[in-house]
């Protein structure tokens, strides 16, 4: 006798249950924010299978395809995403301009709101304070290192890997670069936003294309569902341009919580059952990175429960705190 076989999106709620169950309580030292928290757990998704676009709540679908995008075409600067109207990234550009503005009263005080419009309507401000340099765009693709001038593709290199050695095992893509985060880097340097998923690595597992991403630091209601849309998403895309199947999507999570301004979403949440996947079709050529453009992506046969909205936590990044004095 067959067993009823578990939707995949079961180990999402699963592991939000094991949180609310299990999970140990944190506080970002720098916020004061509250986490409930476990360490090390692993999702798989089968592409052939559907589409892993959450279906007990709405995701943000634009957003993921525009940001994968913005990521995948090296981009830092935050107007290209608020000229598509899509504001996920807005939070830190703001928190550094108002930082600045402690230290130079020359700088106007602005609204979070008066802050985007400008990036939106001002392309000096824009280019001033709508830059997150250090994060995944450059990183991807303009990784800079010690030669002035310098940089290294990293996502352009791993598809030129995959197709001169079919069985390559370093097709990796790193954002993790020490030389620019937290107390690691110079204070000059020091990138002020926290670079969460930090690595994955593809592979051509007998004519399919699978992913595996490692994220150090994992906001299970807001940030999860849109990382495992967005690299899902990716997976697909580097599986057209190499002319191979989709595969697996594995999902590695190193610290992985629900903020307790959260709880009360997840216990709505948690009520709901799976619906079907959706597919993903393409539409127009795509045999080289450049050929990757949003509208070329039509998602299909989504019927998602209603949102459930929650506040974003701007936490972690730079610790500004004092620094331990050393002992030695």
């Amino acid at each position: 006798m067959k067993t009823k076989q578990q939707h995949p999106e079961n180990q999402y709620l699963d592991l939000a249950k094991e949180i609310l169950k299990d999970g140990i309580k944190q506080v970002d030292r720098g916020t004061g924010v509250v986490t409930y928290s476990l360490f090390g757990r692993q999702s798989r998704y089968d592409l052939s299978k559907g589409f892993p676009l959450l279906t007990t709540k709405k995701v943000y679908w634009k957003g993921v395809v525009e940001e994968l995008y913005w990521f995948f075409s090296g981009q830092t600067n935050i107007k290209y995403l608020v000229d598509r109207n899509v504001h996920i990234w807005d939070d830190y550009p703001f928190k550094i301009y108002k930082k600045a503005r402690t230290k130079d009263k020359s700088l106007v005080e602005l609204s979070k709101d008066e802050f985007i419009e400008k990036i939106k309507n001002d392309s000096m401000f824009a280019k001033e304070w709508g830059e997150l340099p250090k994060i995944y765009g450059e990183m991807w693709r303009h990784w800079p290192t010690r030669k002035p001038g310098k940089t290294i593709d990293q996502l352009q290199w791993v598809v030129d890997e995959l197709n001169a050695d079919p069985n390559a095992h370093n097709a990796i893509v790193n954002s993790w670069n020490p030389e620019y985060l937290y107390t690691m880097a110079d204070t000059e340097d020091a990138s002020l936003f926290p670079i969460c998923h930090n690595m994955y690595q593809i592979s051509n597992r007998n004519g399919k294309l699978s992913l595996i991403l490692y994220q150090r630091s994992c906001d299970l209601f807001l940030g999860v569902p849109f990382n495992i849309a967005s690299y899902a998403l990716l997976t697909v895309v580097l599986a057209k341009i190499l002319k191979l199947e989709p595969g697996e999507f594995i999902h590695d999570y190193g610290d992985v919580h629900i903020y307790e301004n959260h709880l009360e979403q997840f216990k709505e949440q948690l009520n709901r059952v799976p619906r079907p996947f959706p597919t993903i079709r393409f539409e127009g050529e795509m045999t080289k990175l450049s050929d990757f453009t949003p509208d070329k992506i039509i998602l299909e046969n989504y019927d998602p429960y209603p949102p459930i909205k929650a506040e974003l936590t701007v936490a972690g990044g730079l610790y500004e705190g004092k620094k331990k004095q050393s002992t030695k």
